[in-house]
């Protein structure tokens, strides 16, 4: 979000700026403030979300700021007033912020993202948060679910032209998150050092008068352990000219089409046959976790999964949304507050989690406190983590720590929650604390 120096501010709605300006003038912008992201549900059919995006969050607050084009564009076009100009000017976060970890599971309710600061300083950050999260995380509970299924075979992600440019950076990073081993988009590379793979298109076997002319030229060029793409015409004579070139000693084979369970077999005893019982089996083709899953028995190694991915896997958005729960008085108390709308309700009350483990380490019920943190019974496991201290931001990690973190914490999770099929939460999420009992509206998201 933050790449090349620009400035973040601008990425966010109309009316957080108005906001701001009416609040400046009646007195209210200074008044201590506590924000909380979380999803009321999770998307139909899925048993745990994946948290993925923490990171671009603090790239962003770091970038968010209001300099003089940004001004200027306010200013020419009326959006708001000189003195909101003027106060926008000076902007620096210099709140506090707590969150769940990149990597990390969240259920219904869970307080993904703590903001804690003036109510000017928090509520500007609303859109630039929630579309950093929302659709990081939406890429990451995917991928988890494909990382599952694959067991042990490497996944590779190659949505980048299925999606937003900067979205498919980003797609890339939620990705490896979640456990794919490498992606094909180069900038993500760069940008954040995953790392990258790929090999030649149908395009490049299609530009040589042979088949063979384009399998001995990319041999040439990448070595034997390269990987050929063997399903532009004949597979069974694509497999013969491979192993014709490169001997035992060919890196892997891909199949981009057809029946990819009987094809992947058919191409393993062929391969075995020829001596090149080392040479893997890659699959590609507009997979998803429900054909990964079916894939289980074939013979495959390793799976590259692009348009699902970038997708969500058909829910491109978590649902998170950024809600006000607690703010200070004319008097300078702090008091709970919530959106009380029936199909959109808000539980106030600052948030604390814990996931309840047992003794032998499942999770067992996502613990929110509500104004207070909930008690630890000795196997429980803290979630909120701080992000920002007074501004600074302390919470910074890397792709890699996020990466086997989330594998940690999804082995933590009942096997129930690797089902692909409809179903409840894989966990309950249960509230507690005194705020509770004045808040039927708590009691009617608790499981």
């Amino acid at each position: 979000m933050a790449q090349n120096g620009r400035s973040t501010a601008l990425l966010t709605d109309h009316y957080e700026l108005t906001m701001l300006q009416a609040s400046l003038a009646d007195g209210t912008a200074r008044r201590r403030s506590v924000f909380e992201l979380f999803a009321r549900r999770l998307p139909s059919g899925r048993r745990y979300g994946v948290v993925a995006g923490a990171n671009r969050v603090l790239e962003a607050l770091a970038a968010y700021r209001f300099d003089d084009d940004v001004i200027g564009f306010l200013a020419d076009n009326g959006v708001v007033d000189k003195a909101t100009c003027d106060w926008l000017a000076d902007y620096r976060f210099s709140g506090d912020v707590w969150g769940y970890a990149d990597g990390e599971i969240y259920f219904p309710g869970s307080p993904v993202l703590v903001v804690e600061s003036s109510f000017a300083e928090a509520v500007v950050l609303e859109t630039v948060l929630l579309s950093i999260l929302n659709h990081d995380s939406a890429v990451a509970s995917a991928a988890s679910r494909m990382t599952w299924w694959a067991g042990g075979r490497p996944c590779i992600e190659m949505g980048s032209r299925r999606t937003h440019e900067e979205a498919g950076v980003a797609s890339a990073l939620a990705a490896c998150i979640a456990g794919f081993a490498a992606t094909s988009n180069l900038e993500a590379g760069r940008r954040y050092g995953v790392p990258t793979t790929g090999t030649a298109s149908h395009a490049f076997t299609l530009l040589h008068d042979t088949e063979r002319d384009a399998f001995s030229s990319q041999v040439a060029a990448l070595g034997k352990g390269t990987t050929l793409l063997i399903d532009t015409f004949d597979i069974d004579e694509a497999v013969k000219i491979a192993i014709d070139l490169t001997g035992p000693e060919l890196g892997a084979v891909r199949l981009d089409s057809g029946d990819l369970p009987s094809l992947a077999g058919q191409v393993r005893e062929q391969l075995d046959a020829l001596g090149a019982t080392r040479t893997r089996i890659i699959v590609t083709s507009d997979l998803d976790e429900y054909q990964i899953a079916a894939l289980a028995p074939a013979p495959v190694d390793g799976y590259g999964v692009g348009t699902s991915l970038v997708t969500g896997s058909g829910h491109p958005t978590c649902g998170f949304v950024y809600k006000l729960v607690s703010h200070e008085t004319g008097s300078g108390e702090m008091i709970s507050v919530a959106k009380k709308s029936a199909d959109k309700i808000s539980i106030g009350g600052r948030k604390f989690a814990l996931r309840r483990r047992s003794a032998n380490g499942v999770a067992e019920a996502e613990l929110i406190g509500v104004g207070e943190p909930p008690a630890d019974d000795g196997d429980d496991r803290v979630l909120l983590q701080q992000l920002v201290s007074a501004g600074e931001i302390v919470g910074a990690t890397t792709w890699q720590r996020a990466r086997d973190h989330h594998l940690r914490v999804r082995d933590e999770l009942p096997r129930s929650a690797s089902q692909l099929s409809r179903g409840e939460p894989a966990i309950p999420t249960e509230y507690i604390g005194d705020l509770v009992a004045h808040n039927p509206f708590a009691r009617r998201e608790s499981r």
